[in-house]
């Protein structure tokens, strides 16, 4: 996988909610490789303003209203889901995601994804 980090002296942390942990371990990763510094949250009303990266499929949380907290916060969202689950993909979307991508999106070009996104390419 290809890492195209563009870190910023303005981001230095991405806050990453999930609750599975194989998941979270993935997305704080993904995070790790796209050159920022993952910061684990436990539940949505501690997502802040700058970046995010949310798991939809939380079971401690409604993922569709944490994408919606975050971003009413002043986050930038991205949510990853089940690459087959259109209607929560466009929900999330809705919701204030400026991007959804599919668990295997993420497993495999993740930390590009996030690098342009951080880096205000998407």
């Amino acid at each position: 996988m290809e890492q195209t980090a563009i870190p910023s002296a303005a981001v230095t942390a991405v806050a990453v909610l999930a609750d599975d942990l194989i998941w979270a371990s993935r997305l704080r990763a993904a995070v790790a490789n796209a050159g920022f510094e993952p910061r684990v949250v436990r539940r949505p009303e501690e997502i802040e303003r700058g970046f995010a990266v949310i798991d939809l499929a939380g079971r401690g949380y409604d993922g569709v209203a944490a994408v919606r907290e975050a971003a009413s916060a002043g986050a930038v969202v991205l949510a990853v889901g089940q690459h087959d689950d259109v209607d929560l993909r466009k929900q999330a979307l809705a919701a204030g995601a400026r991007r959804v991508l599919s668990y295997n999106k993420l497993f495999s070009d993740g930390p590009n994804v996030i690098a342009r996104l951080v880096g205000g390419k998407l």
